[in-house]
């Protein structure tokens, strides 16, 4: 493999963060990179992350629980920026369903068909490939829940306090966050 210059690995690493839209593995970032130290991509991503606090107030490159890294807009910004948001990252039915998981976690399959209909196995599909929900089975039936990524990624820091606010104003919380 070729030497690559340094800068020409930190463009690669931002390349790879920015176009991504979704979280990187380490492993992920260094084949974008170019190099196979996971150690010196750990040290350029740190590196990284404190230039992008300097150079950027609403932007960042975060780590999540999970290891992965992306670079995302901060949570504090996304109620400002929604209404010019052209594309969403799933459709407003997918979003219903992760809702009812969100607020009846934990929910069985059999819970969400009755409340969405025999399409929510397209969408918890769709939210297990986005990691924004889990599963367990119990036999024949399966349990899920919200992951850290769920949380992550919509700023949620418990999921009871979450649960509370919805019960208390629903519709504010609605206009609030979409």
């Amino acid at each position: 493999m070729t030497k690559l210059p340094a800068d020409e690995i930190i463009a690669r690493i931002e390349a790879a963060l920015y176009s991504a839209g979704r979280p990187l593995t380490i492993d992920e970032i260094a084949k974008a990179s170019g190099i196979d130290s996971r150690e010196r991509i750990k040290r350029l991503l740190s590196e990284l992350i404190n230039k992008t606090k300097i150079a950027f107030k609403a932007l960042e490159i975060a780590k999540l629980e999970d290891g992965t890294y992306v670079f995302q807009l901060k949570p504090s910004y996304a109620p400002i920026i929604k209404k010019f948001s052209n594309k969403p990252q799933f459709s407003n039915s997918v979003m219903k369903t992760l809702s009812y998981v969100a607020y009846e976690q934990p929910v069985t399959s059999k819970r969400l068909v009755e409340i969405r209909g025999s399409k929510v196995y397209m969408h918890l599909k769709e939210l297990q490939d986005l990691e924004f929900i889990s599963h367990k089975s119990s036999g024949r039936v399966k349990i899920y829940n919200t992951t850290p990524k769920f949380k992550n990624y919509f700023g949620i820091g418990d999921i009871a306090t979450l649960k509370k606010s919805l019960l208390l104003n629903p519709k504010e919380f609605v206009k609030k966050n979409t």
